[in-house]
Formats: C-alpha cells, structure tokens, sequence
C-alpha cells in the first residue's frame, strides 16, 4: 500500500501533506487527512490578505476533490482561523479550498470546464450531484475567471434586445463589436435601462472614448446614447434593416395574395420562407419554384427586387455614393403602388444620418445579431436563467473559449 508521502505526492495540494488515509474498495471511496507542511506554517486572513503566525482555533472540513480511478475523492483539511485586526475572527485562506462549499478549487474548475461545452443538467448527471450544485459551481469558477481576465477598451458598442417571453419581456444587451462579446444584460429595453449601463459600468473617461454604436431603430437607446456618449455616432445595424424590408415584402404577398383568400391564398401557401430568403442562397429548384410566383403577380416580383437590391447600400464606403444609390433605389418605387416599401423608404430618410454613419465610422455589422443568437442558445440549453450576472459570464466565456455545446449520451 502506497505510504503518506507518496499519496501527498499524487495529491499535489502545495503547502499540504497527508497524515492519514482510509479505502473503501467495496464502495470504491478514498479518504485523505491533511494538513500543512512544517514550513507552512504563515496565516493569510481571507478579508484583507494580512498574514498571521499564531492561529485564533482550527477545524476539520470534508472537501470533495477529484476522483483517483474508480474512487470518489473526499479530503479533510485542517483549517485554521485568525483574529485580524481589521476583520476579525475570520477563516484563513486556503488556496486549494478557495471557497466554503465542500468541493476543492480543481474539482470546481473540472465541474466549469464541462459545462462550457454541456447544459448544467447533462454535467449534474455525468458526476451525480444535484443541478443546482452544479450550477452554483460553474458560477463560483466563472467569477474567478472574470477576475483575473483583463477587459478590453470599449472603442465601439452595440446595443440590442432579445424577447424572452411573457413575463421577463425583453432583456438589453450591451457588446463589444471589436471583441463580439456581451458587456452588460438589463431588464427591459427602456431608456433608463441603458442609462443604468452607462452610469454605473462606465466612467465619464470610458464613455467619451466610445467612437461609434451600432444599433436598430429603437427610440429609447438612440436618446441614451446621445445624452450619456454624445461624441459617438450611432450606426443603424444593416440587419435590422433588412428586417424592415423583409416585412414589407411579406406585407405585399399578403395583399397581393393571402388576403383574397381561395385559390390565390392555396398558391402562396408554405412559399413564404422563399421570399425571405436570399437568391444566392436559394437551390436551383426552390429559384424555379420562386419564378413561378413571379409569374402570376409583377408586384411581388418587384418588391423581391427591391429587397435584394437594398442590401447593396452598404457596399459603398463613400457617403455619397451611398446617398445616389439610396435615391435611385427609392426611384424604383414610382408608380409602384407598393404602400409597405414606401413606408420602409419614408423610414430610410427619417434615419438617414444614422445610416450614412457606416461610411464615417466602419463597424463589424452582424456582431450584435452573433451575440444574440450566443444568448439565445445559452438560455435554450440552460432552460432559462434567473441569475443574469451567471448568463453575461456563460456568454463571456463562451465567446473566450469559442466552444460548442456537445451532448453526454447516457450509456444503459
């Protein structure tokens, strides 16, 4: 049988060194005593960090570690406290034992590493503890984490919402477009939601530093941004516009078809998915399909060329080009009687500025729409999350990571 000094070495607790060990082969359990080494003798409070010779009392914890083999691991730690002078009576510091659930730092961190890649219920079935445990685990190693990274300058942000459902509505998300990650989750998607985001996460040094903002044509945020970071230039994100005439065209197959009900409804029936989609992306039998319907309604037809064709505005790195282009574009609409791409064009020029924005200042379009389709998945995955400071750091570390989730296969 192994002696102390070789299990210690097979632990590698620095600091520490097993007294005392007990087997279980039956109920395949491993059992280790330890406790610190002769020249390790200095205490570290764990409020300020002041170092202490004498200890105040000490203590046994069980912690969970690692498994060795077919072993499940627990060790009992001797742990003192000290009397600070500033704290008080507090537990000392113990690196290997960085919190004081019962589990040791590398057993926590092994618990995070697997949920970056699996929803926290497949981990809680792959090492048999409770969903909730688990969860609290991942979030403990997610914060130390966070606390060692450095954060990026925020140069350029974008700023959207993702609907989440009945009762929890919407919910504002603030990134990165440099580093396309998320920064900041608020309730709601009021004005005085962003406002909370630049009082209290930004200084007035880090707001004026902000170069541009890339976001939809939400009222609310447009007057945050102008009153907490007036030197930067909002950008209106090309997607969100897309959107905008992705309704339209869908508006006109409604008039133009499903609104007439009987045999002009059946033709347009299950083809709305064709004309939102792109040509390029679209197989050669799904275009035949799609210049079929062409051929019964030249409206259709045109307004699908007017959404094609918007999408080219954002080619164009000059302002005005881009402005030539635009009033081209809206050209194509005389005599047209399509009412939903004239509501769209009377909405190009009420936001024109922003949208010439994109030849002033580059902006990585799509980061914001990346972001939250990261989000959305996260919260499918996790059934949902009441904790938004666990999601933002899930959503962080996803992006730091870039992994992807996989599905632990029960074997019967």
């Amino acid at each position: 049988m192994p002696t102390d000094n070789e299990f210690t070495r097979i632990l590698q607790w620095p600091g520490y060194h097993v007294y005392r060990q007990a087997i279980d082969e039956k109920h395949k359990i491993l059992e280790l005593w330890v406790r610190r080494k002769r020249g390790n003798r200095k205490l570290e409070c764990s409020g300020c960090g002041r170092k202490y010779s004498d200890a105040y009392d000490s203590n046994e914890r069980a912690v969970r570690d690692l498994p060795w083999s077919e072993f499940k691991t627990t060790v009992h730690i001797e742990v003192y406290r000290v009397k600070c002078a500033d704290c008080g009576v507090k537990v000392e510091r113990v690196p290997p034992v960085p919190s004081k659930a019962p589990f040791s730092k590398r057993f926590e961190d092994a618990v995070g590493q697997a949920c970056e890649s699996a929803s926290a219920r497949q981990v809680a079935w792959r090492f048999r503890m409770p969903e909730s445990t688990v969860r609290a685990m991942d979030l403990r190693y997610l914060e130390r984490w966070a606390s060692k990274r450095r954060k990026p300058a925020l140069w350029q942000m974008g700023v959207d919402e993702i609907h989440l459902g009945k009762k929890q509505k919407f919910l504002t998300v603030v990134c990165n477009l440099e580093t396309g990650e998320p920064l900041w989750f608020g309730r709601e998607r009021k004005k005085e939601t962003l406002d909370e985001f630049f009082q209290q996460e930004l200084n007035a040094r880090q707001r004026r530093r902000i170069e541009a903002a890339c976001v939809d044509m939400w009222e609310p945020y447009r007057l945050s941004i102008e009153q907490w970071a007036p030197d930067s230039k909002i950008v209106y994100d090309k997607f969100h516009i897309m959107q905008h005439a992705n309704k339209a065209i869908d508006e006109v197959r409604r008039e133009e078809f499903f609104r007439k009900g009987g045999r002009m409804r059946g033709l347009v029936k299950g083809k709305r998915w064709l004309l939102l989609s792109r040509w390029l992306n679209l197989a050669p039998g799904q275009r035949q399909e799609l210049s079929q319907l062409f051929a019964l309604n030249r409206k259709l037809f045109k307004g699908y060329l007017l959404k094609e064709s918007l999408d080219r505005l954002w080619t164009y790195r000059y302002e005005g080009a881009m402005l030539r282009y635009l009033e081209s574009w809206m050209d194509q609409l005389r005599w047209q009687r399509l009412k939903p791409f004239q509501k769209l064009a009377q909405m190009l020029l009420d936001h024109l500025d922003g949208i010439l924005n994109y030849c002033r200042t580059k902006v990585p379009l799509g980061v914001v729409e990346a972001v939250n389709g990261n989000i959305k998945s996260l919260l499918r995955r996790g059934r949902g999350y009441t904790n938004l400071r666990y999601l933002l750091l899930k959503a962080q570390r996803m992006v730091a990571t870039r992994t992807e989730f996989v599905v632990f296969q029960k074997v019967a």
